[in-house]
């Protein structure tokens, strides 16, 4: 394919993103199950949060009127006729000149309309002595200020972060309804490729990169399956139509191009996939393809560490997340400033540059790494910012956005 006929990187990615719709199911799971999956319908709060108007202060509950003129100098005095605390609230109605000795998460008393915070008082018997002010509603968490009854709570797609837990308990859930999990095979094709912690006869290697996707899926919740395939069409094509049939999306790592032992291509076609590209303007990773095989999305990644992590970055992990229902299918990003200036290789290409990210007086710095050792250099980058078509430089100092490796 010649480079006028190749799809920029923009187009690539909405095409997958559109073409991919999420799992046509779900499930109801445990709130000990829900860290990390995603929400699969909108979610409103079935409860006020507090449900009561509560205090946010050890103190004192009293008509805001009453203490108006106290001060250090002036001293309020004020009857005590109770006494709340979270759980346990008082049944007494305040009339003016009373208090109730209030705890932090109790009822606010009927009558009362502040908390004054016991540090401005001293305490005697019946009687409380008052030396601050307190306006209307100080100290007084007001009834569904943290969450209200209907307010939407978790949109669907959204991820669910142990804040997010929290507040959703908040909400009056236990069970969540989330999107089932996209199951992942990972193929990886080659001669030279050796299981992690096999022997390594001369001349092999083993197989990283199937190593560092299957870790990519696994931090996304997507359970993966795996093997290492020869560079033989038959054993390819078996093992191909097997995964389609029990996965929701297939990855192939390696094979990817048009030498003589890249079959994954060739294979696909007999399978009859429909191709939406393979091969698009974009470095490294310029041989990514993705289509689709008995409505399974099918993913080729290159085999070049570089290429192959770009590819799925850029790719194939926009489109599993679409697939698991992800609202925001993308790593997470955060504007950078660079601190070296980058060159593109080409006006019309989209070029990614992998760099380590340090907070220094109080900008958030991306600097690139230089690629003298392709694993140790992938392995110590902390983000990724693209150089974008049309772009050929980007000065040091450039605030740009990075996408980010949490």
């Amino acid at each position: 394919m010649n480079k006028v006929q190749m799809m920029g990187f923009q187009e690539a990615l909405n095409l997958t993103l559109e073409t991919i719709s999420p799992i046509d199911s779900d499930q109801m799971v445990d709130l000990a199950e829900g860290l990390g999956r995603v929400v699969s319908k909108n979610l409103y709060s079935r409860v006020n949060s507090p449900s009561i108007d509560a205090s946010m202060k050890d103190g004192y509950a009293v008509q805001s009127d009453d203490i108006d003129s106290a001060t250090p100098q002036n001293h309020v005095h004020l009857t005590v006729i109770g006494t709340a605390a979270a759980g346990s609230p008082t049944q007494k109605v305040l009339a003016p000149g009373s208090a109730v000795r209030i705890l932090t998460g109790a009822k606010i008393p009927d009558g009362a309309d502040a908390v004054l915070a016991e540090e401005f008082t001293s305490w005697e018997g019946d009687m409380v002595t008052v030396f601050n002010n307190a306006e209307p509603g100080r100290n007084i968490l007001p009834r569904g200020s943290d969450v209200e009854t209907g307010e939407l709570i978790a949109p669907r797609g959204s991820c669910l972060t142990p804040g997010m837990m929290g507040i959703l308990v908040a909400a009056g859930y236990g069970r969540l309804p989330v999107y089932s999990r996209p199951r992942i095979a990972i193929l990886a094709t080659g001669d030279e490729l050796v299981a992690p912690g096999q022997p390594l006869p001369e001349g092999k290697l083993y197989a990283s990169n199937l190593e560092m996707l299957k870790a990519w899926c696994r931090k996304y919740n997507m359970p993966t399956a795996f093997w290492i395939l020869g560079d033989k069409p038959e054993i390819i094509t078996e093992k191909m139509a097997e995964a389609i049939a029990t996965h929701d999306a297939v990855i192939t790592s390696g094979g990817a191009w048009t030498s003589d032992k890249d079959f994954v291509a060739h294979t696909l076609d007999t399978l009859g996939w429909k191709k939406h590209f393979h091969s698009i303007r974009i470095g490294p990773g310029k041989p990514v393809g993705f289509g689709i095989l008995n409505q399974t999305p099918v993913f080729i990644l290159p085999g070049g560490p570089p290429s192959n992590l770009t590819a799925f970055l850029q790719i194939a992990l926009p489109g599993l997340l679409k697939l698991g229902g992800h609202g925001n299918p993308s790593l997470p990003r955060m504007m950078v400033t660079l601190t070296d200036a980058l060159k593109g290789r080409h006006i019309d290409w989209t070029e990614f540059v992998y760099g380590s990210i340090e907070i220094k007086d109080g900008n958030t710095l991306f600097t690139p790494l230089k690629l003298t050792s392709r694993l140790k250099s992938m392995a110590s980058a902390q983000g990724v910012i693209a150089i974008p078509e049309g772009v050929k430089y980007l000065g040091a100092g450039s605030v740009i956005p990075a996408q980010i490796f949490l």
